[in-house]
């Protein structure tokens, strides 16, 4: 079995509406505008978020700071206007995470934890930055690249292709030569620690991992490094896509037409109960978001059917773009762009229609929204975007938003 069908419910029959879309955007973003709890504690975290953690989050996976950096998206692409004052929402959630850091206390994280793109003080950074430059950020932003070339995980979350993101922004934003530098040579580290197989091994939480996903594995560290065009050698390039290629091949997961992967490579199940996720974190939605400009076509459609023919998660999961209905989207929206399919970008609206409805039955379930970027209803908000602009920028990590 690719998948575990009981973990999904049927497509909603409610047809497309760009309008609809619109006025659901408006309201999610009214919704998060009116659960700001003031400048000391922010949104509070739901309770999968902030598990043995801190409420408020702080960091750019769950916490605040993905929270801004998704209004900011969002004003900018002209389809909300927040009234809330985000430069300083995103300097007050650096000050709060300096004072009451997110990090998780039942794991040890990878060090040096605090250079984290996702889940330490790096995205943060980069998001305050963005809103309310100065040197002083870029100084702190800057410390924590170089920093993280010591971190073991070699994964997006805690590693290196995580802080890659960060100074590709940066450079993109700059030009300065220093950015060029640092990505350089974090790219280098990373590519002197990948296996003569083509793969990383994680190291992190106290265990070893040979990963394929989006999250901790192959996919996702491939994309880093692509991401920075004509700052990766073009040898590196080409072995890259060669070997990243024959890989997810062999790995694949067939049967008939359709296609998934298991979370690693070795050994070939993550999870204890012995299934395989379908999810952008976990499996073929987020493999193939993360190489659709270069994953053999054939392979990367027939992944892309199984997330059509397995429809919308259920509301265990939700509408999320991490492990949720949104984030299943945006492979269908990586196929409406690889292949200029029209019924591509059609399902991909099906997608945001139920998504967007998983949200506000959610809030209804709840009595209140879940104030995240990639758990929570702001990632489906600019999913629902990318349908109405026929984009595929998956959030932060491909964006044109920085």
């Amino acid at each position: 079995m690719l998948y575990a069908p009981e973990h999904f419910e049927p497509l909603t029959t409610t047809r497309w509406s760009e309008r609809r879309a619109r006025d659901d955007i408006r309201e999610i973003v009214r919704d998060v505008e009116s659960a700001l709890r003031g400048r000391s504690l922010l949104w509070k975290a739901d309770p999968w978020d902030g598990w043995q953690s801190t409420s408020p989050q702080k960091n750019l996976y769950v916490g605040a700071s993905g929270v801004v950096w998704a209004l900011e998206a969002l004003r900018r692409r002209g389809l909300a206007d927040t009234k809330l004052d985000l430069p300083a929402l995103a300097l007050r959630t650096l000050e709060l995470f300096g004072e009451r850091p997110d990090f998780i206390k039942v794991v040890t994280p990878p060090e040096p934890k605090e250079s984290a793109f996702m889940l330490g003080e790096t995205g943060i950074l980069l998001v305050a930055w963005q809103l309310a430059p100065s040197p002083g950020l870029e100084r702190r932003l800057l410390e924590r690249v170089r920093a993280n070339l010591k971190s073991p995980a070699d994964e997006l979350f805690w590693g290196i292709p995580g802080t890659l993101h960060a100074a590709k922004a940066m450079h993109e934003a700059t030009g300065d030569a220093r950015w060029k530098d640092a990505w350089q040579t974090s790219a280098d580290a990373l590519w002197k620690r990948r296996g003569a197989d083509g793969l990383w091994t994680q190291d992190f939480y106290g265990h070893r991992l040979v990963g394929l996903s989006a999250s901790h594995g192959l996919a996702g560290n491939a994309a880093a490094l692509l991401r920075g065009g004509s700052l990766l050698a073009s040898a590196r390039r080409k072995r890259l896509l060669q070997d990243t290629n024959a890989i997810l091949a062999s790995t694949a997961l067939v049967d008939g037409r359709r296609a998934n992967w298991a979370h690693r490579a070795r050994p070939p199940l993550y999870y204890p109960d012995g299934q395989i996720r379908l999810q952008w974190c976990s499996g073929g939605p987020g493999i193939v978001v993360s190489t659709a400009d270069f994953l053999d076509e054939e392979l990367l459609l027939m992944a892309s059917e199984l997330v059509w023919k397995a429809g919308p998660h259920g509301l265990n999961k939700g509408p999320s773009i991490c492990h949720g209905t949104a984030g299943n989207g945006y492979a269908l929206l990586k196929s409406f762009a690889r292949t200029g399919d029209e019924r591509w970008l059609e399902r991909a609206r099906r997608f945001a229609v139920h998504a967007l409805g998983q949200v506000e039955r959610l809030r209804n379930q709840r009595g209140s929204g879940r104030y995240s970027l990639w758990t929570g209803d702001l990632g489906v908000a600019l999913f629902a975007a990318d349908c109405i602009g026929s984009s595929t920028s998956y959030p932060v990590l491909d964006s044109r938003d920085w």
